[in-house]
């Protein structure tokens, strides 16, 4: 059985669950690009996934954006290298990102309201702004 790839210390995928596609890769490489097939289409069943927790699902989909399927497959493209393991490195690394990213629970925010001296403070400071804008503007008297 293959190692599990990390994703947090305590979350980890297995490779078997990483379906991988190679197409032709678009761009420079000559001759290259026409005979090899060097990019690298990654698959993840993210919604199916054993391995993920709920609200972690939530979040990477939030993320995934356009690279979500409706089925809830993440597909990755990686073809800026001319070589398939460079590429597949390369996309194996953008899964592992995005899952890290979505791995971390936005913080809560308890809504607090400002202290009565800090409305003073801003509302002194405001009206030093307001008499010196208006000293600016006064127009001396010409006789």
């Amino acid at each position: 059985m293959p190692d599990l790839i990390p994703i947090t210390h305590s979350i980890a995928i297995d490779p078997s669950e990483i379906e991988e596609t190679f197409v032709r890769g678009t761009g420079a490489g000559g001759q290259n690009v026409n005979k090899v097939s060097s990019a690298v289409q990654l698959r993840f069943d993210l919604m199916h996934s054993p391995n993920i927790p709920e609200g972690m699902k939530r979040r990477v989909a939030a993320l995934a954006g356009r690279r979500l399927t409706k089925d809830g497959v993440l597909v990755l493209v990686a073809n800026s290298h001319r070589d398939q393991p460079m590429n597949r490195a390369e996309a194996l690394a953008r899964l592992v990102a995005l899952l890290r990213e979505g791995a971390v629970a936005p913080k809560f925010r308890v809504a607090t309201r400002p202290t009565l001296a800090s409305k003073r403070r801003r509302l002194e400071g405001k009206a030093i702004r307001s008499t010196t804008k208006q000293m600016r503007s006064v127009k001396p008297d010409t006789d």
